[in-house]
């Protein structure tokens, strides 16, 4: 857990705070088992993961997978209870667990609780480090829809060879490995993933090859790991008939590795279209977010049986090389057409979720309403600002506004799918509302280099913007996130003068408007009170209703009333 500047305010952020993949609930009701994975009990508390070293043996036919993880930890708060909590999820078992490799430790299961485990743990001083290591095993959950359902993929390639893979947002990695299952808390040291497999298959995972040991049983040991902190949803196998392309990308921080997995009847095809796509990718985002996040642990690729997630420097990508998504552009402008929609928004994910990551899943928006700001962002550097302002406009018709962006914390809940299309028009409002794309982009990049590798929550996010851009910003994402209410900017004129005011809004609500044509600029600072402000008739060409809502996700109207 990158703690730094967050746990010196996390208290007081606490009490001040209240569709990534379908795999969480978001509004209730919630049950004791909610509250376990969601907050940070007694048994969470007192221990900080430092490093996950995870060995898998999945067995294709039976469709069982056995293993264990050692987990390293750090003892940083009061114990006060001498038990561990230890996240896995039914049907999956532990099978045993021993301390700093040689005292058994007995634990207890209690099926009220369902996914949780207790260790029975012995008294440790205070910022002693250890590692207790836990074997467990069974058939582990099937993914019925990966990745909107999350689980074990046993499926096969088209030419029926095994192909096997996990995914785990939402749902959580205890699906399938034992853990600590919570976002605050990411191995500081980084991971390794030991893959037991099938001697005729290829494994990959996170970061970079460690080893590769034949067994001389028909298996081999496949070794990877990353340097960097990582989601434990992130830590993931792919196993398949994979070939590797590998090329370099000369970045910000240097030449980054680029690895790309693909299927290896697919060869021809992926080599220059992994290539081109992630080129341009890399180009834009580091112009925006600054550098690649994980230079040590390369970029990487891996074809796989859904359709996409975001695993650090581990991309699982299954959009059947074709540009849009799945050959559709959610934006209806064409742009979504000219690139590879899983590339360029998973890849997001890198800058906004596993560099800078969510203490709370109900703040889901910090990844995936930047992510999806991101993929305009893109088209904006590629094809140009009206491009860009084209893409968020478009994008809002999978607006539904059916239940509030952030919902209740502690209880691993999630938010509504507006959370990338609402989301992403927020951000475009205030970006439009600030009138400077310079001191903007500074403060994309430097959320990303004041946050590097760290954990926040969505109450720092919002006081880094308010502080770097000079203006309260706090009712205005208030409004977006926790709210369903589109507000409406009412205005008319009268000779030389405009009036104007916010309606259908909370109070204090006060996005600014700024229109600009060239060297012609008005800039109006509404409120739920009429004001008025002189204005030139230029300016005044500037205040129309398709204009203003173009650029603002509000609704416009010209009156009195």
């Amino acid at each position: 857990m990158k703690i730094g500047l967050f746990l010196s305010i996390s208290g007081l952020l606490a009490l001040l705070s209240n569709n990534s993949f379908g795999q969480a609930r978001g509004h209730g009701p919630f049950s004791h088992v909610d509250s376990l994975r969601g907050s940070i009990t007694p048994e969470r508390s007192w221990w900080d993961v430092t490093r996950y070293d995870l060995t898998i043996k999945p067995d294709y036919t039976q469709k069982f997978t056995s293993g264990n993880n050692l987990i390293t930890y750090k003892v940083s708060g009061k114990q006060t209870t001498r038990k561990m909590q230890i996240d896995l999820q039914p049907p999956l078992n532990i099978d045993s667990a021993f301390l700093d490799g040689r005292k058994k430790i007995t634990f207890t299961h209690n099926p009220s609780d369902s996914n949780v485990w207790y260790l029975d743990m012995p008294v440790q001083a205070m910022g002693s480090s250890h590692a207790v290591k836990i074997f467990f095993s069974g058939n582990p959950h099937i993914a019925v829809r990966p990745p909107w359902d999350g689980g074990w993929s046993f499926s096969k390639d088209s030419l029926g060879r095994p192909w096997m893979t996990v995914c785990c947002q939402g749902l959580g990695a205890s699906i399938w490995y034992p853990c600590k299952d919570h976002q605050s808390d990411e191995p500081d040291n980084g991971a390794s993933l030991s893959m037991i497999i099938p001697d005729t298959l290829v494994g990959v995972s996170n970061g970079r090859m460690i080893s590769e040991i034949d067994n001389h049983d028909g298996t081999k040991t496949v070794k990877w790991g990353v340097k960097n902190p990582i989601s434990t949803y992130c830590l993931i196998p792919y196993i398949g008939k994979y070939v590797n392309l590998k090329g370099k990308y000369l970045g910000e921080k240097g030449y980054l590795d680029l690895s790309f997995w693909a299927l290896d009847y697919h060869e021809k095809i992926a080599k220059p279209y992994f290539f081109d796509e992630s080129e341009k990718m890399l180009t834009a985002y580091e112009h925006w977010f600054g550098p690649y996040p994980f230079y040590e642990d390369s970029y990487k690729l891996v074809e796989t049986d859904n359709t996409g997630m975001e695993h650090q420097s581990n991309i699982g990508y299954g959009n059947h090389y074709a540009p849009g998504y799945r050959g559709r552009d959610d934006s209806h402008t064409g742009y979504g057409l000219k690139c590879d929609f899983i590339i360029v928004h998973e890849s997001g994910h890198e800058w906004w979720g596993n560099n800078l990551t969510s203490y709370d899943l109900a703040d889901m928006w910090v990844h995936e309403s930047f992510t999806n700001y991101a993929e305009a962002l893109y088209t904006e550097y590629h094809w140009g600002k009206k491009a860009g302002n084209d893409y968020v406009f478009g994008v809002r018709g999978g607006i539904h506004n059916q239940g509030t962006i952030v919902p209740a914390f502690n209880v691993n809940a999630e938010g509504t799918g507006d959370m990338y299309p609402k989301g992403g028009n927020m951000l475009h409002s205030i970006r439009h509302s600030l009138d400077n794309d310079t001191l903007f982009r500074e403060i994309l990049r430097g959320l990303q280099k004041d946050y590097y590798h760290q954990v926040v929550t969505g109450k720092q996010v919002v006081a880094y913007f308010n502080k770097k851009s000079g203006f309260d910003y706090s009712k205005v994402f208030e409004q977006y996130l926790n709210t369903t209410q589109i507000p409406t900017l009412k205005y008319y004129f009268t000779g030389n003068e405009v009036h104007f005011k916010y309606d259908s809004c909370i109070h204090g609500f006060n996005l600014p408007i700024a229109m600009r044509d060239g060297k012609n600029v008005v800039k109006l600072y509404p409120s739920d009170k009429w004001q008025s402000k002189q204005i030139t008739p230029a300016q005044k060409n500037l205040l129309t209703q398709k204009d203003i809502s173009y650029m603002y996700f509000i609704n416009v109207k010209e009156t009195q009333d």
